[in-house]
Parts: C-alpha cells; sequence; structure tokens
C-alpha cells in the first residue's frame, strides 16, 4: 500500500475517531500531495515524492511550533507538536548525527582533493543519498566540519 493510500485511509478512520490533531495533520498531507499532483497532472504519488512532501510539512511545523513558544503560545505550540507526532510515522527513520557523519567520511575517502569549494557538489550528491533519512542542516554542518578538517 502506497503512502497515499495510507493517509487516505487514515483520514477515513481520523474522522471516524473524531481525532482533530491527527485529522488537521493529515488532510494538510493530502492537500500538499493533491497540489503536487495536479502540478504534474498525475494520478498517483510515488512514495518518495510522498515523504519529500511530508518532510517538508514537518520542518515547517518545526518552525512554526518554535515561533509560537517564542511568543508564549503555548496552546499553539502544543498543536502543532501535536500534529507533527502524526506526520513522522510516514516518514523513513532518521539516521542519527553518528551514522550520517560515518557515511559522510566514507564518501569523502571514495572522493579525491575535496575541499570547502566541492561543498555544493558534495551537498547535492549527499542529498540524494540521505534523501528523507536526515535533516539538510545537519548533514551541511558534519559536512563542512570535515571538509574543514580536511583543510
Amino acid at each position: 500500500m502506497s503512502i497515499q493510500e495510507k493517509i487516505n485511509n487514515e483520514i477515513k478512520l481520523s474522522m471516524k475517531e473524531k481525532n482533530v490533531d491527527k485529522l488537521a495533520a493529515l488532510r494538510s498531507v493530502k492537500s500538499a500531495m493533491l497540489l503536487e499532483l495536479t502540478k504534474d497532472g498525475k494520478t498517483n504519488m510515488s512514495d518518495e515524492i510522498a515523504i519529500q512532501i511530508i518532510s517538508k510539512l514537518v520542518k515547517q511545523r518545526k518552525e512554526s511550533a518554535s515561533i509560537f513558544k517564542s511568543k508564549n503560545r503555548v496552546d499553539l505550540e502544543k498543536e502543532e507538536l501535536a500534529q507533527i507526532k502524526y506526520l513522522v510515522v510516514y516518514l523513513p527513520k532518521q539516521l542519527s548525527e553518528d551514522e550520517i557523519e560515518e557515511r559522510i567520511k566514507i564518501k569523502l575517502n571514495e572522493i579525491d582533493n575535496v575541499s570547502l569549494k566541492d561543498m555544493g557538489r558534495l551537498m547535492g550528491l549527499l542529498m540524494k543519498e540521505f534523501s528523507g533519512k536526515a535533516d539538510g542542516k545537519m548533514i551541511s554542518m558534519i559536512l563542512k566540519k570535515r571538509l574543514s578538517e580536511k583543510d
């Protein structure tokens, strides 16, 4: 069963259970997926694209929650965090910082003569490898640290 089908089924269940937070989170995912599908003119979505969309929504919710926290809007912060809890279920297991660092180390050993100037090219390669499994900021931070050690 694809992620798209799972989300549609979960929306139905959430309506029956009257779970407002879960329903809101899943509806936002479905809406984002429909926007992506209409852009391409397709009817079905690959799980890879669905994961990218869900990752983007989780990131947005985390940013919103931190803004709400800084503005002392605890009620809205809790709402965002509750929705994140329902979205991360559809994402692949996130790699730890150590696992990311190990993979970057291996990748850098495969490639000769890399420096900070190659950061953009390397980020492109690493983002493809880590798609959905690691945060881009974390990858960038670790890569920058590794490259500065080499110089």
